[in-house]
């Protein structure tokens, strides 16, 4: 069933589009060849298997995270370490680069989500479910633009109807820009923890929690 319902998500976002990379439909030259959007989709799907109570809704993907392991704030030295409840330990890689990716941003959120004991009932997402890159360098992050970040309403919108109760909570203020042109008030905006944000992006989650 989940599975089901990650293809539902997926469906909602285009792909093929400049500068845009669709995880779960689109091939990367630097995946590995047991790592396309087929296994990303398997991983989202399992990520999506629970009764989440919390949704963490950041920005866009980034090429050290999402890119590679098809779930938002989650990098492949992450996977293979087996730090992701519900999901395998990795047994191969992800990317052809050297070393595997590692992403601060999704150390400090998982890292946080267990010190708090919400990793098993929290679903990770973006505003934009594509990852905007600069031209010609696919190992590069770029702010969306507000039309890139449009791309992200249908998928949002099924997320909040399967989990109707499940608290929204924006990580960064493009998160929350959208929510709120969807007419959607987040139970709590926090800091992103990427340029020096962990530690109030950590305090704006310990006080969600005590609340």
């Amino acid at each position: 069933m989940k599975q089901e319902f990650a293809r539902q998500l997926v469906d909602t976002l285009p792909s093929g589009l400049q500068n845009l990379f669709n995880p779960w439909k689109d091939s990367c030259q630097y995946d590995t060849a047991g790592n396309g959007p087929t296994q990303k989709l398997e991983r989202l799907a399992q990520h999506l298997n629970c009764q989440p109570e919390f949704f963490l809704i950041g920005e866009a993907p980034g090429y050290q995270g999402c890119r590679y392991s098809g779930i938002a704030f989650t990098s492949e030295r992450l996977l293979l370490e087996g730090a992701i409840p519900g999901i395998d330990r990795l047994t191969g890689r992800l990317s052809k680069r050297e070393r595997p990716f590692s992403e601060p941003s999704a150390t400090i959120v998982w890292n946080t989500l267990n010190e708090l004991g919400i990793s098993k009932c929290t679903i990770l997402w973006n505003a934009l479910q594509l990852h905007p890159f600069k031209p010609e360098q696919p190992w590069s992050n770029r702010t969306p633009t507000d039309n890139e970040l449009s791309l992200g309403k249908p998928a949002l919108r099924l997320l909040v109807s399967a989990f109707p109760r499940a608290k929204m909570i924006a990580v960064g203020q493009k998160a929350c820009l959208l929510l709120g042109k969807m007419g959607i008030e987040p139970t709590a905006v926090v800091r992103h923890p990427a340029n020096g944000g962990a530690s109030k992006f950590k305090a704006g989650m310990i006080e969600l929690i005590r609340q």
